[in-house]
């Protein structure tokens, strides 16, 4: 193989032509580059062939991938091109993405390794500054989902809300059902932000969207009814649970109270410390802690009635459709004769819902896959010790939870 060969394989050119290899003082390998003669003259946006406009500033640098312990850079020409659409621009090189620095092969590498590792670690390893990492993954991110359509097929989707800095900091991400992608995501948990992603689908496809899981919010659940009227909200089955849990635990307050001030200190004690033997699932319980059930249904009947209303309610979405619906309508009738307010309150809200709960219920659709990205989002965060940006947090995940970022270099 001839040398200028070896070295276009060593940097992953192609459709170039090397000119000259030089080694500076410093040690930085200098290969001095053209693009053949297909590649000359492009715009670098639509890729059409136009004339020269002229030679620009003079000769351009931009870095390449490092050659053992050594910088690697390609040198060449700069000229302009008069585009028609797109105005005058340089013109596009076939190693490199327009108007940057970076060799195509060097910004894929970083892309791929802040998606596995910190980013102090990646600017280390390829010795780049801390801004240009986000501005690469950026980069990146852009140009893979301009070459794809995330939501050109879209039918089940759900919608959840995710934060990203405790308090203060939330984003509004969709997840195809289908394919269990993140499709789209955006700083904000309001009404806009919403329509904002049903602007994007336009009209046709928002038609095409069947079914959609999402918790209860009204800031998700009406612009959705607005805009896609071909779709069923299914509420998400996490929520519904947890409301009941949440009941729970109020009633398991109020009991400790009452008898912390009627001087009953052993049965607050006992109730103090029940909290997650009456949440925890019963085919998970420890001896102990179904010593402790035994115990609260010796003492005091109101919270074991809670606690079984709850358990009951859970067991709505483990047993086959025709039967959870028989027993969704029997919990109803259960919850509203209880005379426990929380659960009262939670039965209310459930039946003014309840053909959105049954629709869940029916269609076997949850926002499992949501609560599983929540997870990985968290361990995004937590692997580049936090981020100021929310747009960061969003590259990030659409790279690596869409299934967007490039392979390492070949």
């Amino acid at each position: 193989m001839r040398p200028l060969r070896i070295w276009k394989k060593l940097l992953g050119i192609e459709r170039a032509v090397i000119e000259q290899v030089e080694l500076e003082q410093g040690g930085a390998l200098v290969v001095s580059v053209r693009p053949n003669a297909r590649e000359r003259g492009r715009c670098p946006h639509c890729r059409r062939r136009c004339p020269g406009y002229d030679w620009g500033e003079g000769r351009r640098r931009g870095r390449a991938l490092d050659l053992g312990t050594n910088f690697g850079f390609l040198e060449a020409e700069a000229p302009r091109v008069a585009c028609r659409r797109q105005g005058v621009l340089v013109a596009a090189v076939p190693w490199a993405r327009h108007d940057s620095n970076f060799t195509r092969a060097f910004q894929e590498q970083v892309a791929w390794l802040t998606l596995n590792t910190s980013k102090s670690a990646v600017c280390e390893l390829m010795r780049i500054a801390w801004r240009r990492v986000g501005w690469i993954c950026a980069r990146v991110l852009a140009e893979q989902t301009a070459k794809r359509d995330l939501c050109a097929a879209l039918r089940p989707i759900g919608f959840h809300e995710i934060s990203i800095r405790k308090g203060q900091r939330y984003l509004t991400v969709v997840v195809d059902h289908d394919s269990g992608r993140l499709v789209w995501a955006h700083p904000g948990r309001d009404r806009k932000t919403v329509e904002r992603f049903l602007e994007l689908l336009s009209k046709q496809r928002c038609a095409q969207i069947k079914l959609v899981s999402c918790d209860d919010a009204e800031w998700i659940t009406r612009p959705l009814s607005q805009r896609c009227g071909n779709a069923v909200i299914c509420l998400d089955a996490f929520h519904i649970v947890k409301a009941a849990t949440d009941a729970l635990d109020e009633i398991r307050r109020q009991v400790w109270n009452e008898a912390r001030k009627a001087g009953q200190t052993q049965l607050a004690r006992e109730l103090k410390g029940a909290r997650f033997a009456l949440c925890k699932n019963p085919g998970n319980l420890s001896e102990r802690q179904q010593l402790t059930l035994a115990r609260i249904q010796q003492l005091n009947q109101r919270l074991y009635r809670a606690y079984l209303l709850a358990q009951q309610l859970r067991e709505i979405y483990r047993v086959p459709t025709g039967h959870a619906l028989a027993l969704l309508e029997a919990w109803l009738k259960w919850a509203r004769r209880s005379r426990l307010q929380p659960f009262l309150k939670l039965a209310r809200r459930i039946t003014e819902q309840r053909a959105r709960v049954e629709a869940a219920i029916t269609n076997k659709l949850s926002n499992a896959r949501l609560q599983q990205l929540n997870t990985q989002l968290r361990l995004i965060t937590r692997r580049g010790f936090g981020y100021h940006s929310p747009w960061a947090v969003i590259a990030l995940a659409m790279l690596s939870l869409s299934g967007l970022c490039p392979p390492l270099p070949s």
